[in-house]
C-alpha cells in the first residue's frame, strides 16, 4: 500500500478534529540555510516553560514548496486529525533531494532561539526520505537528540557510530519495494562494527509495504516513547518497555482518539 492509499485510509475513517489557528503556524524565510516549517505547540504552551521538541521529517511525496502539503500526512496531519502530544512539534518541507543535517540543525537552532526549548528532550522521526533524513541528522549530531523513530528508510552516512549513542526505534516491512528492507539491515550491520546495538529496538513488520508503517506516526505510543528519554538519563539506555507491535500499528487510526 502506497503513502496515497494510506491517505485516502485516514480521510474516510478518521473522524476530524479541529485545533485552534494558533496552535499550528507556518513560517517560511525565517531560517537562513533552513527549510519552511510548520510549527505546534501544544495546549498549556508556556515561554516560561521549557517543553519537548519532536523535529517530523517527511517522505519523497511531501518534497516541493507548499507548505500545505506536508499536513497530507505524518505528525502536523496526526495532531490535526485528534492526536494529542504533549511537545512543540516541528516539521519542515524539504524542497526536494536529500534531507541535509546542517539544515535541520539551523531549523532546530531556531526553535531554541524563538520557543522554549528543553534542549535535553529534542526527539526526530521520520518516514522514507525522511528516514534517510532521521538517520544522517541524529547521526551527525548524537549529542542534540535524546531518541529517534525512523521508518523504512536507511542513510547515507560512511561512518554510523554516531547512531549507536541514541536509542533509536526502527521499523522496516518486509514487503517494501521501494525501499528494501536490506537498507535498514545494513544500517543495523554498520551499527554492530562501529559500536553496537544496545540502544537499537529493530521491528521487522512482516508483509507490510512501504507505506504500512505510516500508521505508525498516529500512535500515541511512537510519542510517549521517545518523551521517556532524555540526553540526561545515565548511560542513556532504550526504553524497551513499549509494546508497538503489528496489531497495535494496524489499529492506529481507529485508536487515534485515545
Amino acid at each position: 500500500m502506497k503513502i496515497q492509499t494510506i491517505l485516502l485510509f485516514l480521510s474516510l475513517f478518521i473522524i476530524p478534529c479541529s485545533l485552534g489557528a494558533q496552535d499550528i503556524k507556518s513560517f517560511t524565510g525565517k531560517v537562513k540555510d533552513g527549510y519552511n516549517f510548520w510549527l505546534y505547540t501544544p495546549q498549556g504552551y508556556s515561554p516560561q516553560e521549557k517543553s519537548p521538541l519532536i523535529i517530523f521529517l517527511h517522505g519523497k511525496s511531501l518534497c516541493g514548496n507548499n507548505l500545505h502539503r506536508v499536513r497530507r500526512y505524518g505528525t502536523i496531519h496526526a495532531i490535526d486529525k485528534g492526536r494529542n502530544i504533549p511537545a512543540i512539534v516541528m516539521a519542515p518541507q524539504n524542497p526536494g533531494g536529500a534531507w541535509k543535517p546542517q539544515r535541520i540543525m539551523n531549523c532546530l537552532n531556531w526553535a531554541g532561539e524563538n520557543y522554549a526549548i528543553d534542549t535535553n528532550r529534542v526527539y526526530v522521526v521520520g518516514i522514507s526520505l525522511g528516514g534517510y533524513g532521521t538517520l544522517d541528522f541524529i547521526g551527525t549530531y548524537p549529542d542534540k537528540v535524546a531518541a529517534a523513530v525512523e521508518l523504512c528508510g536507511g542513510t547515507t552516512l560512511k561512518d554510523v557510530s554516531g547512531l549507536t549513542q541514541i536509542p533509536l526505534w526502527i521499523f522496516h516491512g518486509t514487503a517494501d519495494k521501494a525501499v528494501p528492507l536490506s537498507a535498514s539491515q545494513k544500517v543495523i550491520a554498520g551499527m554492530e562494527s562501529s559500536g553496537g546495538t544496545d540502544r537499537l529496538i529493530f521491528t521487522k513488520l512482516q508483509g507490510f509495504n512501504h507505506g504500512a508503517p505510516a500508521k505508525i506516526l498516529y500512535l500515541k505510543e511512537t510519542y510517549n516513547w521517545l518523551l521517556e528519554h532524555s540526553l540526561t538519563d545515565k548511560g542513556r539506555p532504550v526504553n524497551r518497555t513499549y509494546d508497538i507491535s503489528p496489531k497495535v500499528i494496524r489499529n492506529a487510526y481507529q485508536d487515534l482518539h485515545r
